[in-house]
């Protein structure tokens, strides 16, 4: 097992400094904290359990977890990998603070952060995409707050990394997918949660980048990832558009209520839907041909990496080795579904 000692003789410091470093106590000159950092990476330094949980625990690290998870399934299998990491954490005195939201309001995450901020030395966040809430978390990380982003970004955010999918990939696969299946000519009505999220307008990019002039978009709904909300817009978009022969669903919270829609209307098996994430209606809705496929990435994954992060971070002194963890978008169709 590798010391203190030897990552101090190797680095040519004192033990006193990498213990600084380790335990996130007192100030090292940056070259030499990016030294250790690097030396302790390369040879796999794990700090003794017992005394790292005793180092913790005087430290009270605590985590912040605000995501817009009400009404999106997609979230509860993050949640729940998150809270099953976060337990296996307790014992080092690591704390979590969860909020959720529903929706995608401005004013309500920054209410949200604001709450949050004090309370935090980390923040795992699904950010709205907006210059308030980027502001806010700028400052956080200026202040020495960890901000982890989850399942979305947002530009000009200086966070420490982002775990989650590609989603300019996840829109390319999915019209490639689309092309695949669906009819020669696509006449296709688009539903995605929220133009304000980064991710969402990157798959309707990357969609239509692969697509070219085979794909009629019809028209573009924002359905803040409510499927009454979805239902009455698919409702109204097969009366309105006659020719219409495929839905692209970018992002799970609508796909039920799209699906309902499309099978109310009796046009099960006439329209080619492809969405995300294998929540349970969606396979629901595979069992009924009404759905035909979908893109899955990972969510619980998404979740166990997202607070590992955050306590590497925090109780062992260690930043995120990527500025990105990506998660492989992956077809699935009703024989694969439920893997």
């Amino acid at each position: 097992m590798v010391t203190i000692k030897q990552i101090a003789e190797l680095c040519g410091v004192s033990r006193g400094t990498v213990d600084r470093v380790v335990n996130r106590r007192g100030k090292v000159k940056p070259e030499k904290e990016q030294l250790i950092l690097e030396t302790m990476r390369k040879l796999n330094y794990q700090p003794n359990p017992a005394g790292r949980a005793l180092a913790a625990r005087k430290k009270s690290p605590i985590v912040g977890v605000l995501i817009p998870s009400i009404g999106i399934h997609f979230f509860d299998d993050v949640l729940s990998s998150m809270q099953k990491a976060a337990k296996k954490y307790d014992s080092y005195g690591l704390k979590v603070i969860w909020r959720s939201m529903r929706g995608y309001s401005v004013e309500e995450q920054c209410r949200l952060i604001d709450e949050l901020s004090p309370q935090v030395q980390a923040l795992i966040i699904n950010p709205v995409d907006h210059p308030s809430v980027v502001r806010r978390l700028n400052a956080l990380i200026d202040d020495g707050i960890v901000i982890i982003t989850i399942n979305n970004d947002a530009p000009g955010l200086s966070r420490h990394t982002y775990v989650g999918s590609d989603y300019l990939e996840g829109g390319r696969t999915a019209g490639a997918l689309l092309r695949m299946i669906g009819p020669e000519k696509l006449n296709v009505g688009v539903l995605l949660g929220s133009l304000s999220m980064l991710g969402h307008r990157q798959r309707l990019d990357g969609f239509r980048e692969t697509m070219g002039d085979r794909c009629n978009i019809l028209s573009i709904h924002e359905t803040e990832d409510d499927d009454m909300i979805a239902y009455e817009q698919v409702t109204q978009l097969l009366k309105n558009e006659p020719n219409i022969n495929a839905l692209f669903v970018i992002s799970s919270g609508a796909s039920y209520g799209a699906s309902r829609a499309v099978l109310a209307a009796g046009l099960a098996g006439k329209i080619t839907i492809i969405v995300f994430d294998t929540i349970p209606t969606t396979i629901r809705m595979m069992q009924q041909g009404i759905i035909q496929a979908a893109l899955y990435q990972h969510p619980h994954e998404q979740g166990r990496r997202a607070m590992q992060i955050a306590f590497d971070y925090l109780v062992n002194g260690t930043p995120p080795d990527r500025d990105r963890y990506i998660m492989r978008n992956e077809i699935r169709i009703l024989q694969n579904a439920e893997d």
